[in-house]
């Protein structure tokens, strides 16, 4: 059983009588041999300060180099010494804020703040805003202030030391942490007996999902035989993501949604993360992608980065049918194909609306689609993917919201075209050494890249019609190196 040691700057700043407990001073713990403390100690570090590079730092510091778990961490004290950079974690702990309010009977009307005592709230209608805030800033005592703007909103999270409790919140606090540290007793013991977790996002409600139902559970049974649990979690469980290993992300990617956010969180946490946060901002947007391809001299259809003055030239510089594109458009979604000056203003336009730069890119029409699978810059499948019925894209957004798809043929990467692989291998290793699925078009005049996206289909009967389950077991084996590689194993 694992010994809890109470760090303070003095014996006397901790007022409770715990025989459960060790109670050591800052300067005593940052001098005690390894050898002269117990193995596996859970830490809470209540030091008066934590500032950078202060004795508080340090005991947290050298509680991670020793091995023992400690409260709060180093990432914790850096993440809170930035507002800037906890902000970003904060939009889901707002929703849940703002739904609380709406759901009160005698909601505050003014600001106020909430202190935390171990995931407590000092205010009982408060308490599932207390738990996610402590499952994101995981640090004894927190005060949250909470304010009232155009809306409600998290102004500032800060970390206090025990000389900052009033009288009546010291109660609070010793229950809190009476419950804290018998529940760490069966810490261990929801532990997943696998070496590493993995959790997918996913939303099951997508109408176009990355990986359906189907292709899920393939992912997670090829987890299993290596060793890595595989869970799929959604948007709501975003406080929880610190509990896994690795991310995979299955659910539609953009800069504006939680999912960027997810990438984020687990990057900074020091997780395997398909797709990384580069990578989705480097694929995302057509215009950086467009330029990034003429820059290395990657073979794109004839393409035009247009604000509204060059509108005017554009159709000297491409012929009609056009194509015109948002920038972050994604499964055909913000594609359209213009024919005549008529249809390119009014279209370009409503594109404008939206988007101060837009792209146009010449029409090329081919019977279907190159889609090449790339996996850290080697290629794992090649699909043809036909054009949806009388229509000029692979996928068909009707007006009720639905959408009709062509058929695909899947090919060995042995037996596709060498030049498109290569093209799309090497587009692909632009952006980085994640998960891609490169767009290309062949013709007489050859081989054209349209675009690299994150967040490839990986999907039932079509991706995986060559290498069945191998398919899965080969993205689950990437996971599996870059966990080892992380733990230097």
């Amino acid at each position: 059983m694992p010994t809890h040691i109470v760090v303070v700057d003095r014996r006397a700043d901790f007022k409770w009588a715990r025989d459960d407990l060790q109670v050591v001073t800052a300067r005593d713990y940052i001098g005690t041999p390894d050898t002269a403390r117990p193995r596996n100690a859970r830490i809470i570090n209540l030091s008066r300060s934590y500032d950078y590079l202060g004795t508080g730092y340090y005991c947290s510091l050298l509680a991670a180099a020793r091995g023992d778990k400690v409260i709060p961490s180093v990432r914790t004290l850096l993440d809170l010494g930035q507002r800037s950079i906890y902000r970003a974690a904060l939009p889901e702990v707002e929703e849940a804020l703002r739904h609380k309010m709406k759901r009160l009977a005698d909601p505050p009307q003014a600001s106020f703040n909430l202190y935390v005592f171990f995931g407590r709230a000092d205010d009982r209608r408060f308490q599932e805003l207390a738990r996610q805030v402590f499952d994101l800033f995981r640090c004894p005592i927190l005060k949250v202030q909470v304010r009232l703007k155009d809306t409600w909103v998290v102004h500032a999270v800060e970390a206090l030391s025990l000389a900052d409790l009033k009288p009546d919140q010291e109660q609070m606090f010793e229950a809190a942490l009476d419950a804290y540290t018998r529940a760490s007793w069966r810490e261990p013991a929801a532990r997943a007996a696998a070496r590493w977790t993995l959790a997918i996002l996913h939303n099951p409600k997508e109408a176009l999902p990355p990986s359906g139902p189907r292709a899920l559970q393939k992912f997670i049974k090829a987890g299993e035989g290596l060793g890595i649990k595989v869970e799929l979690i959604e948007k709501k469980d975003f406080l929880r993501l610190g509990e896994y290993d690795a991310l995979f992300i299955r659910e539609g990617t953009a800069l504006d949604n939680h999912t960027y956010r997810f990438a984020k969180k687990a990057e900074k946490e020091g997780m395997p993360v398909i797709d990384d946060p580069v990578s989705i901002l480097r694929c995302t947007n057509k215009v950086y992608l467009a330029e990034l391809l003429k820059a290395n001299r990657i073979p794109t259809p004839k393409t035009v980065i247009l604000d509204r003055r060059g509108l005017a030239t554009l159709d000297q510089e491409i012929p009609y049918p056009i194509v015109l594109k948002i920038p972050d458009g994604s499964f055909s979604r913000g594609v359209f194909k213009v024919t005549s000056r008529s249809e390119l203003e009014a279209t370009a336009d409503g594109l404008f609306e939206e988007s101060d730069l837009i792209l146009a890119q010449e029409f090329m029409y081919t019977e279907f689609d190159w889609r090449v699978g790339v996996l850290n810059r080697q290629p794992i499948y090649v699909c043809q993917y036909l054009m949806a019925k009388k229509h000029w894209q692979i996928v068909k957004h009707g007006g009720n919201g639905r959408a009709e798809t062509g058929s695909s043929r899947t090919l060995p990467v042995e037996e596709a075209p060498r030049e498109v692989v290569d093209i799309a291998v090497k587009a692909a290793g632009l952006i980085g050494d994640g998960l891609y699925g490169v767009d290309l078009k062949q013709n007489e005049r050859g081989v054209f890249v349209i675009e690299v996206n994150d967040n490839p289909s990986l999907d039932l009967g079509v991706e995986d019609a060559c290498l069945k389950d191998e398919l899965y077991r080969t993205i689950m084996r990437d996971f599996l190196r870059r966990l080892e590689g992380r733990s230097g194993r």
